[in-house]
């Protein structure tokens, strides 16, 4: 049902909810004083650091930080969006669900749409497996068994056939009175737009059906079966898939295994089944692009350790290169990257046919770590014996590490880059620091109130923008969106920030909604959902009784700047170019000394 969930609804469920009843039906927990504690089932443990409070009903893992009511446990153990965790929660105390603005045409509209396009991936999913096992589907299960798949793993896996026809998936869902225009929408159908005419977009095909983490079917790869161009193909993204965002293989690893210690991302949907055929079940693939912030995030929500399976050729190393920029901010204290890189000519699917299981699970067992492929990756055709070709590596080393996130591991690799270059640790890490821009020095003369909320150097290494110090007010304590402004106008045009900051707002007003947990349980599973988080983490260090005043003055800065855009546009222009490295000429430099006394007065 669409609509929002009632805030007053929220607080009622949870007072009648015992949070140690909802997580000790999962994790068998011990008395221990006025508290319950056990393993955590967020992260691998041997002593129990999961602590659940009866008294404040709340749950804290000490090891890995997750926290939170039922609902939040739910959502993050059994893989639930809010308003599903709630369903949940209220059916156990026999309680409905209300909505606000349920009898909304929109909403209901969407709503209805979604649980179209649901229902007819599921439908095409059945069409496909039952094609499988009629007579025109032997070629496919011919192929299949070639391939030395068992029955058991076809059907662990979904694995159908797309029959050599333009319309038999059409003319099926018809008969189930799906219209065309839905299934074009969810890349089903395929629309010829000088003709008019729609046909199967998957035909001659063996279907791997591409599954969400709760196991809903969401899109299709499909494998020709003859010459065919191209060999593989994926659906395109629709209203429930994003490829950018979702990895074959990964809900049937987390069925094989409750609590992965690792997670190895191979290139193909033959790869992940053939490894699973031999009991490697913790095997994902991407579908047809490199691996993304978004894949890894979801990933280390789940493991420490992701390993990534190239071909050792050229082309295996080049993306290998683009897996190591793209995992590098991600490596906070705790987390593993590991590259195995495969013989040439050979594939995770032959390889493990070749050598076993166990020979391959050796090979991942010795996959080369984040650091020392880092290193020989930058030695790679240099002789280091030359003074210019240290430099030259040393330079490539350092501006990898400067993709790292504070912590242990990038102190450990600026100390091995000193030993290697026999270059003291203090300079790296000198090089590594941003200086500060001779022009930004002026700031500290602007009087006050303005420099109090203009964005200092310490912005770019790693504090707040203003429109995330709002932002982050709100989230700690959403009520004071009654101190703002009736509209939503002051908010920064042009940051991401700004922008969320106009969906919190939204959000808190419709539902009343006065608690943070529940603000954040709203976005999960969300890139805005991931940065809320975030700024929630973040300690607030502004005193409770202050925090009204602190969003005040922000709100009336930003108002000031929409209403002098020109001035603080070019400023803020000619700043950000700085702290982005690049050298302003010297009238740029003039105009932003001028405009920044103009400032002052």
């Amino acid at each position: 049902m669409a609509g929002q969930i009632p805030q007053r609804f929220i607080d009622d469920l949870l007072a009648r909810v015992d949070v140690v009843e909802v997580v000790g039906e999962r994790v068998q927990l011990k008395k221990s004083g006025r508290n319950h504690s056990g393993l955590c089932p967020f992260h691998q443990e041997k002593s129990p650091s999961f602590t659940v409070s009866q008294d404040k009903q709340f749950y804290h893992c000490f090891g890995c930080g997750a926290h939170g009511n039922a609902l939040r446990f739910l959502m993050e153990y059994d893989n639930l969006r809010f308003p599903e965790a709630v369903e949940q929660l209220a059916a156990r105390q026999g309680m409905e669900v209300p909505r606000e603005g349920a009898d909304d045409p929109r909403a209901q509209a969407r709503e209805k749409k979604r649980k179209q396009g649901v229902n007819l991936l599921e439908l095409a999913a059945s069409f496909f497996r039952e094609r499988m096992k009629m007579p025109e589907g032997q070629a496919a299960r011919g192929y299949l068994e070639r391939r030395g798949l068992s029955p058991q793993v076809v059907e662990e896996y979904g694995i159908g056939f797309a029959p050599n026809d333009w319309e038999a998936l059409k003319r099926h869902l018809g008969e189930q009175g799906i219209s065309e225009a839905v299934q074009v929408e969810y890349g089903l159908l395929v629309h010829r737009e000088e003709s008019g005419r729609t046909y199967d977009r998957f035909r001659d095909r063996v279907m791997f059906p591409i599954r969400d983490v709760k196991g809903n079917t969401i899109a299709f790869g499909g494998r020709v079966l003859g010459d065919a161009k191209p060999k593989y193909l994926n659906s395109p993204e629709t209203p429930v898939f994003h490829k950018g965002r979702e990895l074959y293989g990964l809900f049937e690893a987390r069925q094989a295994h409750r609590q992965l210690e690792r997670v190895l991302i191979v290139e193909g949907y033959m790869d992940v089944v053939a490894l699973a055929q031999f009991g490697i079940r913790n095997a994902v693939a991407t579908l047809g692009t490199s691996t993304s912030e978004d894949h890894l995030t979801r990933l280390f929500r789940m493991v420490d350790e992701v390993v990534f399976c190239f071909d050792g050729d050229r082309a295996g190393r080049q993306a290998a290169t683009r897996a190591l920029e793209t995992v590098l901010p991600m490596m906070i204290d705790g987390r593993q990257a590991r590259f195995l890189f495969l013989p040439e000519g050979e594939d995770p699917d032959t390889l493990v046919r070749n050598e076993g299981a166990e020979g391959f699970q050796d090979r991942v067992i010795c996959a080369s770590p984040l650091s020392e492929f880092l290193f020989d990756q930058a030695a790679a055709g240099r002789d280091l014996a030359r003074i210019e070709e240290r430099e030259r590596y040393a330079s490539q080393v350092l501006k990898a590490l400067a993709r790292l996130p504070e912590g242990v591991l990038k102190s450990l690799l600026l100390s091995e880059l000193a030993k290697r270059t026999g270059v003291e640790q203090a300079r790296f890490e000198a090089l590594l620091a941003t200086p500060e821009p001779p022009a930004e020095q002026v700031l500290a003369a602007v009087e006050p109130h303005e420099a109090r909320y203009r964005e200092s150097p310490a912005v770019s290494r790693g504090a707040l923008s203003l429109a995330a110090r709002a932002l982050q007010l709100l989230v700690h304590e959403p009520g004071l969106v009654e101190r703002l402004p009736e509209g939503d106008d002051w908010c920064p045009e042009g940051d991401p920030d700004g922008a969320l900051c106009r969906e919190v707002i939204a959000l808190v007003r419709a539902g009343g909604y006065r608690s943070a947990q529940v603000l954040l349980a709203h976005f999960h599973g969300s890139q805005e959902g991931e940065r809320l988080a975030a700024l929630a983490h973040r300690e607030l260090l502004i005193p409770r009784a202050n925090r009204g005043a602190e969003l005040d003055g922000l709100v009336a800065y930003f108002q000031r700047n929409r209403q002098q855009p020109t001035r603080q546009q070019e400023i803020d222009a000619l700043l950000g170019r700085k702290r982005q490295g690049e050298t302003l000429t010297a009238e740029e430099r003039r105009r932003l000394m001028t405009l920044l006394a103009e400032a002052e007065k």
